[in-house]
Parts: C-alpha cells; structure tokens; sequence
C-alpha cells in the first residue's frame, strides 16, 4: 500500500488480476469508470472494501486493488452491513446485479435501502442473467426470448430505481457503461452520500441480450432519449434542450413540451422530491427520454450512526474472537 502522503491514481486502483469478462463486456467500461472515481475522490485502498454476491459484475472484487469479498448469492448487502457495523469508517461497496439483487438477493437489498446502511451499492442491470447461459431475469421485458423462455418471457419486469424509491432509499442514481463522464458523476456522488447510495448502471450484455439499451443508449439517438438531471435545473432535452418535461395536472403525469415556447411551464429538478422521482423513474422509451444521474437525494443519518448513537460502548471493542470460541453453552432439553 502506498503512504497516505501519496496521491494516488487510476492505475493504483487496477489489481494484477487477469480481467476476465466476454469480449466487448459493459462491465469493462464500469471498473473503469470506479477505479477513475477512486482516485479522482482520494480513496485508500486499505479503507476500502468491495462485496460482492455471485454474477458476472461479481468478479468486481477481484479486478480492484481494495480488500474484497466474493460472498454467496444475493447476500452482499447482508455481509456488506455486517461490515459496515464492525468497520464503519471504512468505504463499503456493493456490487451486484439485476438476477443476483433483485431475485434471490432482493429481501437483503431492501432492507439496506431502508435502513440506509451507509453503503454504495452499484446494480449492473443488463436484464438477463450472463453468468448462467442467458436465462430471463427479475428485470427482463415482457416478450424477452431466452434459453429459459423461448416464447418470450411473460413475467412484469421490476424498475430497479422504483424498487429502490419504495423500499425507503434516499439516494437514487443510474448511469450507462459506457457512459465515463456521467457515470463518473454519479459514482463521485455516491460516494460522498452519507447513507445507502442506490446505482443502477445499464449495462450491455454482449453475448445474450446485447443491445438491449439501444434505443437511448446510441449516439444517434442520445439527445431525444436521455434526460440528464441535475439538481435545480430545468428539465430538458434533445438538440440545444428543445424539449422540456412539464406535469399534466389532468392526468397527474409528465408530459413533454416544446421548451423554448412554454420555458415556464418546464420543471426544474428538485432531487429531494421522492414524487417527482417517481415520475422520473417511470419514464420508459420511446414516449419518454430516459432519465440519468442523480434522480433523488434526500439525506438523513446513516444506520451505523443511529445504531452507535444508541449503543456508544460498543464502538470499542476488547473481546477477542478466540475467546468467544472458547466458552462453552449448556443447553438441557426436558
């Protein structure tokens, strides 16, 4: 590890591990966007520890030069709270998917949202499981054709950012793979959120669903089809921000509007709303843009503060675990 004194660069953050993902991966764009963010917000490696579940984006701990724990399926964010409890001035990531977070996972999930452990959980959502063979997952859209549902998938996918707003999160963010400027944006901004920080990154599974985002994701079409937010700002966008959001108060529901002829009727974004976040996180191409970056941020104190604020001895602790091994428990069955 280098000295504290020193000023620590991407590369400090890249492991010696052989990266081994598919060819053309979005995971690839994804450590790259980290372990420029590590380095951009000052992190230490000794400091900082990446969890993950089982998947493809799982082999995260291996490639970053951090500690790091390849856990057992869906329960990252359970071991990553433990963790975060014993150790709370470390920086504690998660990494996990749409199969491995909000399948089996999705129980441990919601309850780190809620209790706004502080966390940075990145959710690499792809819509299909890649590590076992292309079957559909939680998020898959409806008609998706797989291995496992060959006449197309019949199941009502999941919203990972409105799973995460009902669950009670209070940072909601999403950005794309191969995004490194927004991406980085958001993941600066997580990182310096004091509580459970949510990303959804959309990420492009090459090999059996790829390309699934194309039609916001491409170059040709990113102006019509991505809505970057930023807090305080209008809501706009297409060429020159020709195009604006407004609420149709009829239909309590967004609408889009010419923005340079009705510029006052556009909502400004305010990311403390949760009901404006909805109606963010609800829009879906091609009626709507997609909306990126930080959806809502509404900070309250993180669980480890209220749990130590109520618990101040336990924070030094002197016992030691061969100790703990050591005593012995009777139990007398009648």
């Amino acid at each position: 590890m280098k000295a504290a004194v020193d000023r620590l660069t991407q590369k400090d953050f890249e492991s010696e591990q052989e990266v081994r993902w598919c060819p053309g991966c979005g995971d690839y764009a994804i450590l790259r966007s980290v372990t420029r963010a590590l380095a951009d917000v000052g992190a230490r490696p000794e400091r900082t520890v990446f969890v993950s579940g089982i998947g493809c984006s799982s082999r995260f701990p291996y490639y970053v030069e951090t500690y790091g724990f390849h856990t057992i399926h869906g329960r990252a964010p359970a071991i990553a709270t433990g963790l975060k409890l014993a150790q709370p001035d470390l920086d504690v990531w998660v990494v996990t998917g749409d199969g491995d977070g909000l399948s089996i996972g999705g129980n441990h999930l919601l309850h780190a949202l809620r209790r706004n452990v502080g966390l940075k959980i990145l959710l690499f959502n792809n819509e299909v499981y890649g590590l076992t063979k292309g079957q559909y997952s939680p998020t898959s859209r409806l008609g998706t054709r797989t291995p496992s549902t060959p006449g197309g998938s019949f199941d009502a996918p999941v919203v990972p950012g409105l799973f995460a707003l009902g669950a009670g999160a209070r940072f909601i963010a999403r950005g794309i793979d191969v995004d490194k400027t927004g991406l980085g944006r958001v993941l600066e901004a997580a990182h310096a959120f004091d509580g459970a920080a949510f990303v959804e990154i959309f990420q492009n599974c090459i090999v059996y669903n790829d390309e699934v985002f194309s039609s916001f994701t491409s170059k040709e079409r990113a102006a019509d089809t991505q809505l970057h937010v930023e807090h305080g700002k209008p809501l706009v966008f297409g060429e020159g921000g020709s195009k604006g959001l407004a609420f149709d108060s009829k239909t309590f529901s967004l609408k889009i509007v010419d923005a340079r002829e009705r510029a006052n009727d556009v909502l400004v974004h305010d990311e403390t709303n949760p009901t404006l976040a909805q109606l963010l996180l609800s829009m879906r191409t091609p009626e709507f843009p997609v909306a990126l970056g930080v959806v809502y941020r509404n900070p309250a104190d993180a669980f480890e503060k209220v749990f130590y604020a109520k618990h101040p001895t336990q924070m030094k602790r002197t016992a030691k675990v061969a100790d703990a091994l050591r005593q012995t428990s009777t139990w007398r069955v009648k």
